[in-house]
């Protein structure tokens, strides 16, 4: 059998690896190979096969460069944990084993850098080392607490490659974790790191600044107390921000600052870094001083976000959210909360200050979260000897606190065209959410509306929020499932990149599921609730809801693509169409009538003979009336004279409409509601293959057992309301209406009326007449979606497939009532 290939190995690792958090049987299978695999100690002599496990580990940790490295901190974590009581531990002999061996080979891999043809592919090994060696500092720094004198020198290598960034970032946030463990470090050690950490600080960019000043933080606060180093390196560049400052304010129009901006922005960028790592109010940097550092510090950075430069604007803010997270109570601060609101809130404002506000806030909560976890680890260590009591509750109350002032313009946040803007607001509210900051109510429907996400990650990591809190607290999804609805639509409208384009509630792809599938399969199992839910949806298309058409659109698209799976969930939807066609549609027909009447009245009344003319003029609309009500009992004609009389009957509504032509608009408008629900039951009975006498024989009150068979779907058949599409891009409600869209309103209003008058007969109807009445309903359905003859089953083209009913399809409920 052929040996895999290192880079097939290394995919199928990749693969198995990322399954470490997925149900307990997987998590168990992903241990149980990767402890065989890599952390079963190596016998001394076989350097072979420790040097293939090295090549492996590293070769994984690189391919995994942009995803993160979640898995590998879990993964060991996982392991370690499950020998902390054991007397024989091999995984942590295996971890010591992989460490030393790690460092062997950067000497090596740095050794075979000066050979110039490999230079390439072992400056990405020494990366993929370094990195695994900070990985496994993160979970076991003592692991590394010998080799810590090795790895300084790295501090000082030359940067010219991004792989060079890589190992100095690397090294500092090893150094970070491993200097306050040693035992007795020599001082020339200390002042060496000291020193090329500053020289870093100095000289390179944002990242290398950052862990720099994060590694001088941990070295001068828990080992050297070198305060004075530290605030000499404050006062540079505090100094020259003050000094900035009063040149503006003096002339804002002069050319100094565009002269010394690069200057200006390291100047924002580190202070900001340093007030994150030093609490510089403390008398051991500013000694007897009664200055308040951090107020003066928060004055500047506040000034240079007034600035107009937006490049300006962002570097104050990063400077801001550096400084909050050493003193959170700023965010208090009125002006800081007028700035990060306004800036979430304002739609026309900057996109980068936007992500740059939300970044701070994402920021500020990990920090608190891994405070807390540190916090609980120290508690647990000495909770036998300590009474109890509760840890953490003062830093929590004051995180709780600042995400209630943020929390609706973070959510609003949303709403917003950008994937990035939504991407930083769904991890604070994540975040807020799993440290149980806020009450998870109020985040329940912005989570069902981001759960129709374009992007993946995005609507799995919001519904993963909503599984979370349905949980711990059974029927909030429930409680705001409809006001979810509402705002995916709301959400979907601020994605549109088309506005003349209606927005759809469906996916654009081969499943077509509904936008809020997520939504609907976490209601369904509880039959109270999803029946509840469907009738809150199916009451929006009353007419009394005046709900906006491209939403009922949208409603109709989800209700039409929910994965259903019983044969009762679309026989209620059906049922419940049935009793809302005959009341709204009843309804529309009237108020149509009576505007028209009423309109009417005012337009004549000034003489006797208009007034007459105005009675003949309304007999002439109750005798188009009493034309379009013949078909049901006494006209049996055949095609060409029904088609006269229709023509008739239109000519007859024509002459009575009033000059005004609102009414005419608002029946075309609320009638898109009624044709949505005529289609929707359409697609569900050729989707589900259902007859009418199924249709006609549910009852809602019936067992749940009778309609507890699976739905059997058919294929290819697809939700195409033809005529709202039409209707939402001719933009009819805004447009000036033409005699020809006059004239085909009239003829829907027709339609409607004969629809209405054949939903529920009156009387019994005798032997022969019966295929009439049902004729006769069957033609206003056709004509009313615009489709050829009548379909029993799927529909042919994508166009067709929702434009016809079978006969006795579109009321067979309300004929049995």
């Amino acid at each position: 059998i052929e040996q895999p290939t290192f880079p097939k190995i290394t995919e199928m690792c990749v693969k198995m690896i990322r399954r470490v958090n997925d149900e307990e049987g997987i998590k168990k299978l992903v241990n149980e190979t990767f402890q065989k695999l890599w952390f079963t100690p190596t016998p001394h002599h076989d350097k072979e096969a420790m040097t293939r496990k090295i090549l492996n580990i590293t070769d994984v940790v690189a391919a995994c460069r942009d995803t993160g490295y979640d898995w590998f901190e879990q993964l060991l974590q996982n392991l370690l944990k499950s020998e902390e009581d054991a007397s024989y531990k091999p995984v942590k002999k295996a971890c010591t084993q992989l460490v030393d061996n790690l460092v062997e080979h950067i000497l090596k891999y740095e050794e075979s850098l000066a050979d110039s043809d490999n230079k390439g592919v072992n400056s990405g090994r020494l990366v993929a080392c370094i990195t695994t060696l900070f990985l496994f500092s993160k979970i076991r720094p003592q692991l590394m607490v010998k080799h810590a004198m090795t790895m300084q020198p790295y501090l000082t290598t030359k940067c010219s490659t991004q792989n060079d960034f890589m190992v100095i970032c690397n090294v500092a946030k090893i150094l970070e974790l491993v200097v306050p463990l040693m035992e007795h470090p020599s001082e020339t050690f200390l002042a060496t790191i000291e020193e090329d950490l500053m020289k870093l600080i100095i000289k390179y960019g944002m990242t290398v600044v950052q862990h720099c000043v994060s590694c001088l933080g941990s070295v001068v606060n828990k080992v050297t107390q070198n305060y004075k180093f530290v605030w000499a390196c404050f006062n540079r560049y505090y100094g020259a921000l003050s000094k900035l400052k009063s040149q503006h304010q003096e002339d804002p129009n002069s050319t100094i600052i565009t002269a010394n901006k690069p200057a200006l922005l390291r100047s924002l960028f580190t202070v900001g870094a340093l007030c994150r790592h030093f609490d510089f109010d403390h008398e051991d940097f500013k000694g007897n001083s009664k200055v308040n550092i951090k107020d003066k510090v928060l004055e500047l950075l506040m000034y240079f976000t007034k600035h107009s430069d937006e490049e300006v604007q962002t570097k104050a803010i990063i400077g801001l959210g550096f400084a909050f997270i050493q003193h959170p109570s700023l965010m208090f601060e009125q002006e800081v909360k007028t700035l990060y609101n306004s800036i979430l809130s304002d739609k026309n404002c900057s996109v980068n200050l936007k992500i740059q506000v939300l970044k701070n806030l994402q920021t500020y909560l990990q920090e608190e979260d891994t405070r807390m976890q540190q916090a609980d680890r120290d508690w647990k260590k000495v909770a036998k000897q300590e009474d109890l009591k509760e840890m953490g509750d003062i830093s929590s109350g004051m995180s709780s606190s600042i995400m209630q002032l943020y929390l609706k313009q973070v959510l609003e946040a949303f709403f917003h065209t950008q994937s990035n803007v939504r991407h930083f607001a769904l991890n604070v509210i994540a975040l807020t959410l799993n440290q149980g900051l806020i009450h998870p109510v109020q985040c329940v429907p912005y989570l069902i509306a981001m759960g129709t996400d374009p992007e993946p990650s995005m609507r799995n990591k919001a519904d993963q929020q909503l599984v979370e809190i349905d949980k711990k607290y059974a029927g909030f999804i429930h409680m705001k499932a409809v006001a979810g609805m509402k705002m995916s639509y709301q959400v979907q409208q601020a994605i549109n990149t088309c506005p003349k384009d209606p927005v759809r509630g469906f996916r654009h792809d081969e499943s077509s599921s509904a936008l809020c599938s997520h939504l609907y399969s976490m209601i369904r199992g509880n039959r109270q609730h999803r029946r509840a839910f469907l009738i809150s949806l199916l009451n929006l298309f009353d007419d009394t809801a005046k709900t906006e058409v491209n939403m009922l659109l949208y409603i109709a698209d989800n209700l039409a693509c929910f994965p259903y799976q019983t044969q009762e969930e679309p026989l209620f939807i059906m049922h419940h169409i049935d009793i809302t066609l005959s009341v709204s549609g009843s309804n529309l027909l009237q108020s149509f009538k009576e505007s028209m009447v009423k309109d009417k009245k005012k337009e004549r009344k000034p003489s006797s003979d208009e007034e007459t003319e105005s009675d003949s003029n309304s007999g002439s609309e109750s005798e188009s009336e009493e034309e379009a009500s013949k078909p049901r009992r006494l006209r049996k004609r055949v095609d060409s004279d029904s088609d006269s009389d229709e023509e008739n009957d239109i000519n007859a509504v024509m002459k009575c409409l009033p000059e005004n032509s609102a009414p005419l608009i608002e029946f075309a408008n609320v009638s898109q509601g009624i044709l949505l629900l005529l289609m929707l039951k359409q697609h569900l009975k050729n989707l589900c293959g259902f007859s009418d006498s199924k249709i006609q024989k549910y009852s809602p009150s019936e067992s749940a057992k009778v309609y507890d068979k699976a739905i059997n779907r058919k294929t290819g058949v697809h939700f195409h309301p033809k005529q709202t599409l039409d209707f939402l891009r001719s933009d009819m409600a805004n447009s000036k209406i033409t005699e020809e869209v006059k004239r085909s309103i009239v003829k829907q209003y027709l339609d409607f009326k004969l629809l209405m008058e054949h939903l529920d007969p009156d009387e019994e109807e005798e032997d022969g007449e019966v295929s009439a009445s049902t004729n006769a309903r069957n033609k206003a359905i056709t004509s009313l979606l615009g489709g050829g003859s009548p379909k029993n089953n799927a529909a042919e083209t994508e166009d067709d497939e929702s434009d016809g009913e079978d006969r006795g399809g579109g009321t067979s409920g309300v004929r049995r009532r």
